[in-house]
């Protein structure tokens, strides 16, 4: 089956994967010198942001911060801003960073009196007027994590799922921005369901996966245009493929299906991201090789894939 892969001409895979005002992280950026318009953010072993225009040398990816433990990127929708989740020890911090370069700004860390106790953040992205960031969070350390929004200065925390017994995962918004979608499940490890919650606060909506998916192994996103929702879905064999269905305003209509046609037990699909309504760029391994992001077209019929960036992680296109 890997044969059938369509690669990049001349890429060489290098590295391995291995509510206060904002405040300057201390040095974690670089120089605002970074020339980026459209394309992927992601990490690499070294737990720092790096990005790569479409236009750009995939093999020469440009950094973005210098201090490491970052995780989980997302490009805002004009594209100037990355916020991603920075981890050192047991404290979790929402930072973000100009994806031209330049300093790193903390907007929420862990038990900031804006929100508690609140720690174990994951999955952040901006709202599609780049006005807010929504993300998944803990009370307490260990607890069942919820969805909460902030505005993109780090001010106005509000918990937007409270006391609803059941873990949330990375949200992804829908175009109107009156709603997002997210993992939800009995824990972070078990994410058998879709939920749709109202951005403003509301009760959500809950779809089972169905089909041959277990669980949502990392996120599951929404489509530039809101008709169809990706997903990277685990399998009874272990392995994980990403899945596309067709979305409505709080729900899937049909069953979901997978997007490419690799069926070996050793290929690892995940963090799906939409490159335009008909692509989608995600993260692609296969017997224990680098992890690097491919590339396939989103149709009824299940497609091969095309080396995008070699030897990175957790990607995220933007802005779309």
């Amino acid at each position: 089956m890997m044969g059938m892969r369509r690669l990049l001409g001349g890429v060489v895979a290098v590295g391995l994967l291995g509510a206060c005002e904002p405040t300057d992280f201390g040095g974690g950026g670089t120089t605002g010198d970074v020339l980026f318009d459209r394309g992927f953010a992601f990490v690499r072993g070294d737990r720092n942001i790096y990005v790569v225009d479409d236009d750009g040398d995939p093999n020469s990816p440009q950094r973005l911060t210098t201090a490491g433990g970052a995780y989980t990127p997302s490009i805002s929708k004009n594209g100037n801003s990355i916020v991603f989740v920075q981890r050192s020890g047991n404290t979790y911090s929402l930072q973000t960073v100009p994806t031209t370069g330049g300093p790193v700004a903390t907007l929420l860390s862990t038990n900031d009196a804006a929100c508690g106790s609140c720690t174990g953040f994951r999955g952040p992205t901006f709202s599609p007027d780049g006005r807010f960031i929504v993300f998944a969070f803990e009370r307490t350390s260990g607890a069942l994590s919820s969805l909460a929004r902030i505005a993109v200065d780090g001010s106005g925390f509000v918990e937007l799922t409270p006391n609803a017994g059941i873990a949330f995962g990375s949200p992804s918004f829908f175009p109107s921005g009156n709603t997002v979608v997210a993992p939800a499940g009995s824990s972070a490890s078990f994410y058998n369901q879709l939920a749709f919650v109202p951005a403003g606060g509301g009760s959500a909506n809950f779809v089972a996966l169905g089909n041959e998916v277990l669980a949502i192994a990392n996120r599951a996103v929404v489509s530039p245009d809101g008709r169809q929702v990706a997903l990277d879905g685990r399998l009874s064999n272990g392995s994980t493929r990403i899945f596309v269905g067709n979305a409505t305003a709080n729900g899937i209509s049909g069953s979901v299906r997978r997007l490419t046609d690799y069926t070996a037990s050793t290929v690892e699909e995940s963090f799906p991201s939409w490159t335009s309504s008909t692509e989608l760029g995600f993260l692609f391994n296969d017997s224990g090789g680098d992890p690097s992001i491919y590339r396939a077209p989103v149709s009824s019929v299940a497609s091969s894939v095309t080396l995008a960036v070699p030897a990175a992680g957790e990607p995220f296109y933007g802005p779309n």
